[in-house]
């Protein structure tokens, strides 16, 4: 999991006065943005507009669509796209395809790449299944499941050589191959994700994905992040 990264590629500028505005013209005769220089500065905003539309869970969500983040997630395992691609969740993918980011896959079958450096195993410890169960995942265990992804590597690598189509190659991969994806959020949105995915009870590796996106909101709309840090985060009150 050391590998895991999620890095800001942009975002509004100033996304709680972009909420603001949003909720102000909701309810100004005006036009808002003549009236620029007498809005709330930032921190202003953030606290009114939590004052205005969250707290006290009124949830009018509506006005923090406008506000918009993009980050870029790297070295995640397949799976965790696929859960963060499940529900309804307003958001914004551009993903790996391995249909044309194969060639890392040769060069580690190659041992030019650290193996792991495309594919994810957990780490060595305690672990327990959805209803409880506890077991042991073991370094012997682990290390046969390397093998097995190292074999796969290879024949994938062999595949591709003989003349097969990356998207018949691509079958023998193990599930967990990781993957870079770009993903955009407005602001509702990505407090919608935390909501589902930041549950103490999620799996472990999206948990590790909201924990690496968190601070990128702190940074980014702080009101708004103390706010859901006191009221929503691993609650898993759902559909904001």
């Amino acid at each position: 999991m050391d590998r895991f990264r999620v890095d800001l590629i942009a975002a509004t500028p100033n996304p709680q006065q972009c909420v603001y505005a949003a909720m102000h013209q909701d309810y100004c005769e005006g036009f808002v943005a003549e009236d620029r220089d007498s809005w709330p500065d930032e921190t202003q905003a953030g606290e009114i507009c939590v004052k205005r539309l969250l707290a006290g869970e009124r949830g009018h969500f509506g006005p923090l669509e406008h506000a918009q983040i993009v980050l870029n997630v790297g070295w995640f395992p397949h799976s965790v796209m696929q859960q963060a691609r499940t529900h309804r969740v307003g958001v914004s993918f551009d993903v790996q395809s391995m249909r044309y980011t194969g060639e890392r896959i040769c060069r580690a079958a190659d041992g030019e790449l650290d193996l792991e450096d495309i594919v994810y195993l957990r780490p060595v410890g305690k672990y327990s299944d959805r209803r409880g169960k506890k077991y042991s995942y073991t370094q012997d265990q682990r290390d046969l499941d390397l093998d097995h992804c190292r074999k796969a590597a290879e024949r994938y690598r062999d595949l591709l050589r003989s003349g097969f189509a990356e998207e018949h190659a691509r079958g023998i991969l193990p599930f967990d191959y990781r993957q870079h994806f770009v993903v955009s959020f407005s602001l509702r949105a990505f407090l919608h994700f935390m909501d589902l995915r930041a549950k103490l009870d999620a799996q472990l590796e999206i948990r590790q994905l909201c924990d690496l996106m968190w601070p990128h909101l702190v940074d980014w709309a702080p009101q708004f992040a103390a706010w859901y840090e006191k009221s929503r985060l691993h609650r898993a009150r759902l559909a904001p």
